[in-house]
């Protein structure tokens, strides 16, 4: 009973619970995904959690932060599963066609949000942008391992290769139409027209 005599009501002090952070998280990845990170305030955040602004710094640091969390969660996520499907194969047209394909999916699956996080690079502040990139970098980096070992010409620049290949597989959102061609089958043919 409080000193007026009036009962108070019992609060608990606000634990920091995983599923809490986890919803942060997923919400605040949407919602970056959805209207980009300039777009996206705390506010947005903690209305779509059901939150207080204030209340939401509870679990989180700032705006920053929380995008290159997401961002880097995002891009662990699609490294992930490109090493995943790589796994079973030894030759390297092989891996190449199984990551070519995992990262079509990837950008084509209209519930994961690497590709609208990744577009965000240039709307970021300069250090964020930075760890950004550093991140995008590694990913990047499967790519260069799957083209050094490609039996290619000499006169064939990897560098030159892989960002080729990456641009195509980065836009896939603006070219790919459901249709004529399946996912599999476009795959076969980025490969097909990359070996030659």
């Amino acid at each position: 009973m409080a000193e007026n005599g009036l009962n108070t009501v019992n609060r608990k002090p606000e634990v920091q619970s995983p599923d809490r952070r986890g919803e942060i998280l997923e919400v605040a990845a949407q919602l970056f995904a959805e209207r980009g990170y300039r777009g996206t305030s705390i506010r947005d955040i903690a209305d779509r959690v059901g939150m207080l602004p204030g209340s939401l710094y509870y679990h989180i640091t700032s705006k920053e932060a929380l995008f290159v969390e997401i961002h880097d969660k995002a891009i662990d996520a699609a490294a992930h599963r490109v090493l995943k499907a790589m796994e079973p194969f030894s030759d390297p047209w092989k891996r190449l066609e199984a990551a070519c394909g995992e990262m079509l999916d990837l950008q084509l699956s209209p519930d994961h949000v690497t590709l609208p996080i990744m577009n965000n690079l240039h709307a970021v502040p300069d250090d964020v942008r930075e760890a950004l990139v550093r991140k995008r970098d590694d990913y990047e980096m499967i790519f260069r391992r799957i083209v050094d070992d490609l039996p290619l010409p000499d006169e064939i620049d990897r560098s030159v290769y892989r960002i080729l290949l990456l641009k195509i597989l980065n836009t896939a959102e603006s070219w790919y139409r459901e249709g004529r061609l399946s996912r599999k089958e476009i795959t076969a043919q980025i490969v097909a027209i990359f070996r030659h």
